[in-house]
C-alpha cells in the first residue's frame, strides 16, 4: 500500500529533518510492555509503519514488511544515549520512526527516545505520539481492559485541507513575499566552529514553574504573546554578535500551526505534518527595547494570521527550493506553547520530558546560516532548545548564546520583577 506525498511533504524528503522526542523516568519499568505498548501504538498510524519510496516523479509512502516494522530498541548507557540518538539518521528508504530505551544498570533510571521524520509529523503530532506510548502503557500497567490496536487510513496531507483559494491571488502572495525578501535580505549569523567533523549538539535553557508562570503572566499584562517575547530575546541576542551601532536587518522564521484553523480541525494525534512557516524581517537596533521588538514581533504575526496568510505560505512553501530567501531568517523560533507531559503508572516518577529538533544536513562550508531554538512549555516549564552542529556553531559560542538568552528573558522590565 501507498501514498503519494503532496509537494509540501516532498520537501522534507532533501530536508531530511526530525524530531526527537525524550522521557527521562524513574523506578521499575517493564521494557517488554513498553515495547508492546510503543507496538500497539503505531500500528494505528501507517505513516509510522512506512518508508519513503521514489514515485514516478515524486515520492510515496509505502507499508514496511514485517521484518522491517519499527520494534523498540534497548541499550544500558543512559548518559549518552540522548545525544547519539540526536546524531543517528532516519535515511531515506527506512523506517520514519524509531524508539530506543536506554536503562540503568540496576534498572531504576530511564530514558525513552523516540526520534520521528518531519515528513509525518509535527511538534504537536511528535508530542502526541509520545504521550500515546505512554498512555498505552500506563493502561497496559494497570491491567486495563484494552481493545485492539485498530488500524487507520493514511492521513490526507494538510496541503490538501487548505480553504478553497484562488489561483491569482497565491501568485500575487507569491510575488509580494519575493518582493519582500529581496528588498530586505536578512543577515546570519557566521559559523565559529572548524567547518569539518564534529556532531549535532544541543544548548538548553530551562525556567522552572513559577518563572514560567511569570513570563506568562508578564506576556499576558504587556499585551504581547510568549512566542513574541522569545522571538524579540532571540533576535536581541543575535543582534548583539553582529557588532556595529546601526540597525540590522534580521528575520525571525516562525512556524504557524495549521491543525486548529482548518474545517473541520485535525487533531495532534493525526500524525501528518500541519505547519506553515512565517517569516518576519526587521531593522533590530543594536540595543533594542525588549518590549518594543515583543510588541512588534506579536503584532506581525497575529496579522499576517488574520489575514489568512498562512494558508497562502503554505501553498508557496514548493517554491521554496528555488527561492530559498523565502525561509531565511536569522532566527527559527518554534513554539509548541503549554503542552502535558506523559502521564504514568504508579511507580514511575518523571524525571525530565524533552524535544528537539534535528536534521541530518548541516553545511559548515556555508559560513553562516540560521539558528534554531525549540520553546515548549511541558507541564508549566519552559525549555529553550538550542540544537546546532559543532562543526558550525561551536559549543562555546551556543553556549553563550543560551546564557544571554537567559539573561535577557529574566532581565524584562516587569513592573514587579517578576522574572528576577
Amino acid at each position: 500500500m501507498r501514498r503519494a506525498l503532496c509537494p509540501v511533504e516532498t520537501l522534507y524528503v532533501g530536508q531530511r529533518s526530525r524530531a526527537v522526542l525524550s522521557c527521562e523516568v524513574r523506578g521499575a519499568l517493564d521494557a517488554a510492555l513498553l515495547a508492546r505498548a510503543f507496538d500497539e501504538v503505531i500500528t494505528e498510524h501507517p505513516t509510522l509503519r512506512s518508508r519513503i519510496v521514489p514515485d514516478g516523479d515524486g515520492h510515496a509512502f509505502e507499508l514496511l514488511g514485517p521484518q522491517d516494522r519499527p520494534a523498540l530498541r534497548v541499550r544500558s548507557d543512559v548518559d549518552t544515549a540522548h545525544g547519539d540518538e540526536l546524531n543517528d539518521p532516519l535515511p531515506v528508504g527506512g523506517p520514519l520512526v524509531r524508539a530506543t530505551l536506554a536503562s540503568d544498570p540496576v534498572g531504576r533510571r530511564h530514558l525513552l527516545v523516540i526520534s520521528v521524520d518531519h515528513a509525518v509529523i509535527d511538534g504537536h503530532s511528535a508530542i502526541a505520539l509520545q504521550n500515546a506510548v505512554w498512555d498505552r502503557y500506563r493502561a497496559l500497567a494497570d491491567g486495563a481492559p484494552l481493545a485492539a490496536p485498530a488500524e487507520r487510513g493514511w492521513p490526507a496531507p494538510i496541503s490538501g485541507l487548505l480553504p478553497p483559494a484562488d489561483d491569482t491571488a497565491v501568485a500575487e502572495h507569491l510575488r509580494r513575499r519575493l518582493a519582500e525578501v529581496q528588498r530586505d535580505p536578512v543577515e546570519l549569523l557566521a559559523y565559529d566552529g572548524p567547518r569539518s567533523g564534529g556532531r549535532i549538539e544541543v544548548r538548553r535553557l530551562l525556567l522552572d514553574a513559577d518563572r514560567t508562570a511569570a513570563l506568562r503572566e508578564f506576556a499576558r499584562s504587556a499585551g504581547v504573546s510568549v512566542h513574541g517575547l522569545m522571538g524579540a530575546a532571540l533576535l536581541s541576542v543575535a543582534r548583539s554578535r553582529l557588532g556595529g551601532d546601526d540597525p540590522r536587518v534580521l528575520g525571525c522564521l516562525s512556524p504557524v500551526d495549521l491543525r486548529s484553523r482548518i474545517s473541520p480541525p485535525v487533531p495532534p494525534s493525526e500524525m501528518v505534518a500541519a505547519v506553515a512557516t512565517h517569516l518576519h524581517a526587521l531593522p533590530v537596533a543594536a540595543n533594542p527595547d525588549p518590549l518594543v521588538l515583543a510588541g512588534e514581533t506579536t503584532a506581525h504575526l497575529r496579522a499576517a494570521i488574520a489575514r489568512g496568510e498562512h494558508f497562502h505560505d503554505m501553498r508557496i512553501t514548493p517554491e521554496v527550493p528555488k527561492h530559498p530567501a523565502l525561509q531565511m531568517a536569522t532566527v527559527i523560533a518554534t513554539n509548541m506553547g503549554e503542552v502535558p507531559g506523559p502521564r504514568l503508572p504508579a511507580g514511575l516518577d518523571l524525571v525530565d520530558v524533552r524535544l528537539v529538533p534535528g536534521r541530518e544536513h548541516y553545511f559548515p562550508q556555508a559560513g553562516r546560516s540560521p539558528l534554531m531554538a525549540c520553546v515548549v512549555s511541558f507541564d508549566g516549564r519552559l525549555a529553550v532548545e538550542l540544537p546546532h552542529h559543532t562543526a558550525c556553531f561551536s559549543a562555546e559560542f551556543m553556549r553563550s548564546f543560551r546564557d544571554d538568552l537567559r539573561s535577557a528573558l529574566l532581565s524584562l522590565p516587569t513592573p514587579r520583577g517578576l522574572l528576577t
